[in-house]
C-alpha cells in the first residue's frame, strides 16, 4: 500500500456497503421522526438533529469508510482508532440526538406504548442497567483485542462487519439510556448518580487503551507481521501508538459526556424550581381569603393537584418547605433541623 501521509489520511476513502446501508437507515428513520413531530405541531431541536447526523452518523462513516478503514488491515493503530470511534464517539453522537424520545413522540399512541414497554422489559432493563452496560463495553473491548476475535475478523469480511456492529451496539447500551429524556433507567439513577456513573465509565474506558499500549504480546501479531509495510513503524511501536490513541480518545470523550450530564442536571433543577414557584403561587392565591374560608377547607386538596397547606389559628401560613414533598423542600428541612 502507498505510504500513509497526512494528505492520504484525509483523501483516502473506500465504500463499505453494510455500513452505508446502516447509516442510510438510521438517517431515514430519524428524519421521518423529525418530520412526524413537526407535522403534529411539535418541535424538535436542530442541535439534537445535528449531533445525531454530524457526530453520530459522521463518526460511523469515518470509522468504516475513511483512511482508517483503508489502512486498518496494514496497520494496527487505524484499526484501534476505528474501534474506539464505534464504541465511544458514535454512540455519544447518536445519544445526543435522543432517538428514543423522538421515536416516542413520533409514533402513534399504540406504537409509543409498545416502545416504552420494550424499554422497560426485563432483557432491555438488564442490558442497560448501568453497571451491566459498563461491563459490556469493557468486556467487548477486551474480547476484541485479547481473543482470536480481532485476528479472525481481519481475515473474514462478514465477521469484520459484525465486529463493527458489536462495538456500536455495546457503546449505545450505556450511553443512550443515560442521556435520553425517556425513563429508561431505574428511578435511583438521578442526575448526581448518572454523573458519578459517567465519571466511573470514563475511568474504565481508559483501561483497554492502557492494556493495549503496555501489553507484551502482539495483538493479531501474525497478521500484522505478515502485512507489515516497509514504510510503517515497527509492529510493536504501531501497537503502542494504537493503545495511546485509544486512551486519548476515551479521555477526550469522557469530558463532554460528563458536561452534558451536568447541563441536564442543572436544567432539571431549573424546571423543578420553576414548577415549585408556580405551585406556591397557586397555594398562596388559594389561601389569601383566610377569613372567608374555614381552616378545615384550606387543608383539603384542591382541584389543581396538591393540597393547600394548613393555616394556624392566627391566620399565618406555614413555611412551604414544611408541606412540600420534593428534593428542594427535603434539603431545606434538613438544614433547619441541623440548626
Amino acid at each position: 500500500m502507498a505510504e500513509l501521509t497526512a494528505g492520504r489520511l484525509l483523501t483516502s476513502w473506500q465504500l463499505d456497503v453494510p455500513a452505508l446501508l446502516l447509516v442510510l437507515v438510521l438517517a431515514g428513520l430519524y428524519g421521518w421522526g423529525v418530520l412526524r413531530v413537526r407535522a403534529r405541531g411539535g418541535s424538535w431541536s436542530p442541535v439534537r438533529t445535528a449531533a445525531f447526523a454530524g457526530l453520530g452518523l459522521g463518526a460511523l462513516v469515518v470509522a468504516t469508510m475513511s483512511a482508517l478503514a483503508v489502512y486498518d488491515h496494514a496497520l494496527f493503530w487505524p484499526a484501534a482508532v476505528q474501534n474506539i470511534l464505534l464504541d465511544l464517539v458514535a454512540p455519544l453522537g447518536l445519544a445526543l440526538g435522543d432517538p428514543l424520545r423522538l421515536a416516542a413522540r413520533a409514533l402513534p399512541g399504540a406504537g409509543a406504548a409498545r416502545l416504552r414497554r420494550a424499554m422497560t422489559g426485563r432483557v432491555v432493563r438488564l442490558l442497560t442497567f448501568p453497571l451491566v452496560s459498563t461491563a459490556l463495553v469493557l468486556g467487548t473491548e477486551l474480547t476484541v483485542y485479547f481473543t482470536p476475535y480481532f485476528g479472525t475478523a481481519l481475515r473474514v469480511g462478514w465477521l469484520h462487519e459484525l465486529m463493527y456492529l458489536h462495538l456500536l451496539a455495546a457503546g449505545c447500551l450505556f450511553v443512550v439510556p443515560v442521556l435520553t429524556g425517556e425513563e429508561a433507567l431505574p428511578a435511583w439513577c438521578t442526575h448526581p448518580v448518572r454523573a458519578a456513573l459517567v465519571f466511573l465509565d470514563g475511568v474504565i474506558d481508559a483501561v483497554p487503551g492502557v492494556v493495549v499500549m503496555t501489553h507484551g504480546t502482539l495483538i493479531a501479531g501474525a497478521w500484522y507481521l505478515h502485512h507489515h509495510p516497509s514504510w510503517s513503524p515497527d509492529v510493536r511501536q504501531d501497537q503502542q501508538i494504537g493503545g495511546g490513541a485509544m486512551l486519548g480518545i476515551a479521555e477526550l470523550v469522557a469530558l463532554p459526556f460528563l458536561l452534558v450530564i451536568l447541563f441536564q442536571w442543572a436544567r432539571a433543577e431549573r424546571v423543578q424550581t420553576a414548577e415549585l414557584d408556580r405551585h406556591l403561587d397557586r397555594q398562596q392565591a388559594a389561601a389569601a381569603p383566610v377569613s372567608a374560608v374555614p381552616v378545615a377547607g384550606l387543608a383539603q386538596s384542591g382541584p389543581s393537584g396538591p393540597s393547600v397547606p394548613s393555616v394556624p389559628s392566627d391566620g399565618r401560613m406555614r413555611p412551604w418547605w414544611e408541606t412540600e414533598k420534593n428534593e428542594v423542600a427535603d434539603r431545606i428541612r434538613r438544614q433547619h433541623g441541623e440548626r
